[in-house]
């Protein structure tokens, strides 16, 4: 049988099985949520929520991208990684291309936005 220190760090490493745990990653580094702060310019609502992995309280957009690359670059955490893990959270099972099909074609966000065809005419 377990005894209930060892169940707990079970329970508590399953339970971080999909998380990054970038609070403790952000300690071992030796830095504060405030310096962060200070250093970025992000406030500590927006960084809470990153590290919570809570990106639904991020003011969205471009600012989301932003303010993961800016907190990954203060601790020294793989930037592809988190914007990967973001990216995986916030769409999950979907494409992150924004692309569509028009007449068999498939079109980029660019395409469609400069109104230039996918494929160069033969």
């Amino acid at each position: 049988m377990l005894s209930s220190k060892a169940s707990a760090a079970a329970l508590s490493a399953g339970a971080n099985a999909h998380g990054l745990n970038l609070a403790r990653f952000r300690k071992d580094a030796g830095v504060s949520l405030e310096q962060i702060a200070a250093q970025t310019k992000i406030s500590l609502r927006f960084l809470r929520a990153i590290e919570e992995e809570q990106f639904d309280k991020l003011p969205g957009g471009i600012f989301n991208t932003s303010y993961l690359r800016q907190y990954a670059a203060a601790i020294g955490y793989d930037e592809s990684e988190l914007l990967a893990h973001y990216q995986g959270q916030t769409n999950p099972g979907g494409s992150t291309s924004k692309s569509r099909r028009k007449n068999g074609v498939t079109q980029s966000f660019l395409d469609r936005w400069f109104k230039m065809p996918a494929e160069a005419p033969r």
